[in-house]
């Protein structure tokens, strides 16, 4: 237990230093500092507070595709569990939040495979709407338009990998055919399985719903936060654009939370398409919008890790009894 905390901790030390230096490539540090000394904090405030409507909103998605997958789990586990998985936002694609499936485990005893597919359907969910909502922005502004098709065309081959099952079952079987690797096909067949249960039209349609409401949400918080600085604007529909393409760059990207990927074309874009808005300003910005989404986001999921961990220490010395 020590030694994974350990990790943790190094793990994401690392992963701000690797932001810090990325925005001290894209920006002056003192420009920032400057910057922030006329910055309108009310408006930081703000977009914390549609950061958690976000999460609010992924988590009525999250209760719905435990309801889909038939997984009972009490309210405030189910609460716990979620809120932890904030804590690897900062992995490679998000793929760390399978910690969920692990803490669903120790908590209430479903096995990972059931409940992994629910955690991989909230990624690609996550990614068809941020696609949508860019996919609007390129259609009005057309901006941006060779990332969004790029990014289009990955997400469009991963839903037809979920869709069409044969594909998909060949895919698994040929990634299993090594002797060491076979006897994760059962395992990997039923988290496909799953997924593809909760990529039917229908859960899709009130999933991505949900998704474009809560993305939409960090999306306002980007525009409140340009308007934040003397001078400075951008259209609502353009901040959805940038915020959205450049988060789907991002995941795609694979690099832990986008680091990097994410920053440097959220300040470009901003510097490009905002109003009154310098590389300085640009880089201000993009850093209290990542603030304010991912390492809020990173911040009260390593809380609620904590608490997650000792209730499931204290579940099983539970089950051990005291001998």
């Amino acid at each position: 237990m020590a030694g994974t905390r350990t990790r943790s901790i190094v793990t994401l030390i690392i992963a701000v230093a690797a932001v810090i230096a990325a925005l001290t490539l894209v920006g002056d540090i003192r420009e920032v500092r400057d910057r922030l000394g006329g910055f309108a904090w009310a408006t930081f405030a703000a977009a914390l507070a549609l950061a958690l409507a976000n999460y609010a909103l992924r988590f009525v998605r999250w209760q719905g595709y435990l309801r889909t997958r038939q997984l009972a789990v009490p309210l405030g586990e189910s609460a716990l569990v979620f809120v932890a998985g904030f804590s690897m936002a900062v992995t490679p694609g998000k793929l760390g939040e399978l910690i969920k499936s692990y803490l669903l485990r120790q908590l209430v005893g479903i096995p990972i495979a059931r409940s992994a597919s629910v955690v991989i359907a909230e990624r690609v969910s996550d990614l068809i709407a941020l696609l949508c909502l860019a996919v609007i922005g390129v259609a009005i502004y057309g901006v941006a338009v060779e990332v969004v098709v790029a990014c289009a065309a990955v997400i469009a081959i991963g839903l037809a990998i979920i869709l069409w099952r044969a594909l998909g079952v060949w895919l698994i079987e040929l990634i299993t055919t090594p002797r060491r690797l076979a006897g994760l096909r059962p395992k990997l067949l039923e988290v496909y399985d799953g997924l593809a249960a909760l990529s039917r039209p229908r859960v899709l349609a009130w999933s991505t719903l949900l998704s474009v409401a809560a993305w939409t949400c960090e999306g306002l918080g980007f525009a409140i936060i340009v308007g934040g600085f003397p001078g400075a604007s951008v259209d609502v529909g353009m901040a959805l654009l940038i915020y959205a393409a450049t988060t789907i760059a991002g995941a795609l990207s694979f690099l832990p939370g986008g680091l990097g990927v994410t920053e440097g074309a959220m300040t470009l874009l901003l510097v490009k398409n905002a109003v009154g808005v310098d590389r300085g300003t640009a880089t201000t910005a993009t850093i209290l919008t990542r603030l304010a989404t991912l390492w809020f986001a990173v911040l009260l999921g390593a809380v609620a890790l904590v608490i997650a961990r000792r209730r499931a220490a204290a579940a099983e010395a539970a089950q051990a009894g005291p001998g």
